[in-house]
């Protein structure tokens, strides 16, 4: 019996200076160990939680479940509403693993963590505790949401790219189709950007696209209304909640910025000015695409149509159908 206590007890210790953030519930939910890397983690001392189930403060402003309590309630279901990330392997075998952002009400504010919780039982595979180890990944976190913000930002100008254009085109679509409500896209290309390039340089011909997209920018006043460089010279416009005859006003509102810049493209002659053709599409009460890709193909069409028409103009389905 001195044998089995002797080993209880080291094993206690050993969680207690267990170098990695670790608290133990028994399995009514009552703390019973809150180790010294919880308590550098947290700021709060053993002494205040052991005994309660007032856990939660260590990373919580408001009361809410720790991943411990959800292995005690079977609640692995709850995770994907209560973490950021699920990354449970073992489900079945209530081992739960998640990744959340925290609040450390006391030393360090807003911390990403990474935690695993999993039972003990006893012999007769009864649950007697479960235990929670926690990891400050805030450092990794922080440098994956910073690639992932370039890996959707155009390089060179800062505004998004193709992929994120991509994806808010998909995201209004759902928004528009399921309200009712009009989703407008606007095609944009660059008149002879070749000659302008050609003449001055690619240097001058990446100034010229930054100044392109803050001008694109400027014209689009909403929060919700978002500008990408679609690809080379092209950049496109997603307007939600806008028919196609806002979608042309918009336009010629573009058009008119970059007339009034007065950028030069001598690769055309010493006086000429770039210009831009912009095709405009929508989803409203008078024109009905089945998708975001005929949707994307139509002002596609209508921009083909404003090249073809000699450019430095505005072209809608309606004008091709006219045609």
């Amino acid at each position: 019996m001195k044998a089995k206590k002797h080993h209880s007890d080291f094993a206690v210790r050993l969680m207690e200076h267990l170098v990695v953030p670790t608290f133990v519930l028994d399995q009514t939910g009552h703390v019973i160990i809150w180790n010294k890397s919880c308590e550098r983690l947290t700021g709060i001392a053993a002494a205040d939680v052991i005994g309660t189930k007032r856990h939660w403060t260590g990373f919580y402003t408001e009361e809410r479940p720790c991943l411990a309590d959800l292995v005690i309630a079977h609640g692995g279901s709850q995770i994907p509403s209560l973490y950021t990330v699920d990354c449970s392997t073992d489900p079945d075998r209530d081992i739960f693993s998640a990744e959340n952002w925290c609040h450390l009400p006391i030393v360090a504010g807003l911390r990403y963590l990474a935690i695993d919780a999993g039972p003990i039982h006893d012999e007769d595979g009864k649950l007697i505790a479960v235990v929670e180890t926690l990891r400050d990944i805030t450092v990794q976190k922080e440098a994956q949401d910073k690639l992932e913000v370039l890996a959707r930002q155009d390089s060179l100008t800062g505004i998004p790219n193709r992929r994120l254009f991509d994806e808010y085109l998909e995201a209004e679509w759902q928004i528009a189709t399921g309200t009712n409500h009009p989703l407008a896209l606007l095609m944009i290309d660059i008149d002879h950007f070749k000659a302008y390039n050609d003449t001055l340089g690619h240097l001058a011909g990446d100034h010229c696209l930054k100044r392109i997209a803050e001008l694109i920018s400027a014209q689009t006043r909403r929060e919700c209304d978002v500008c990408a460089r679609y690809g080379g010279e092209e950049f496109a416009v997603i307007l939600p909640r806008t028919d196609l005859a806002g979608a042309v006003a918009v336009a010629k509102r573009i058009a008119r910025a970059v007339s009034l810049a007065r950028i030069r493209n001598p690769g055309l002659g010493p006086t000429s000015k770039l210009t831009m053709s912009i095709g405009a599409s929508a989803y409203d009460a008078d024109n009905r695409p089945i998708s975001p890709d005929e949707l994307l193909r139509s002002a596609d069409a209508a921009l083909y149509a404003a090249k073809q028409s000699g450019r430095a103009c505005v072209r809608t389905p309606s004008s091709l159908r006219a045609a």
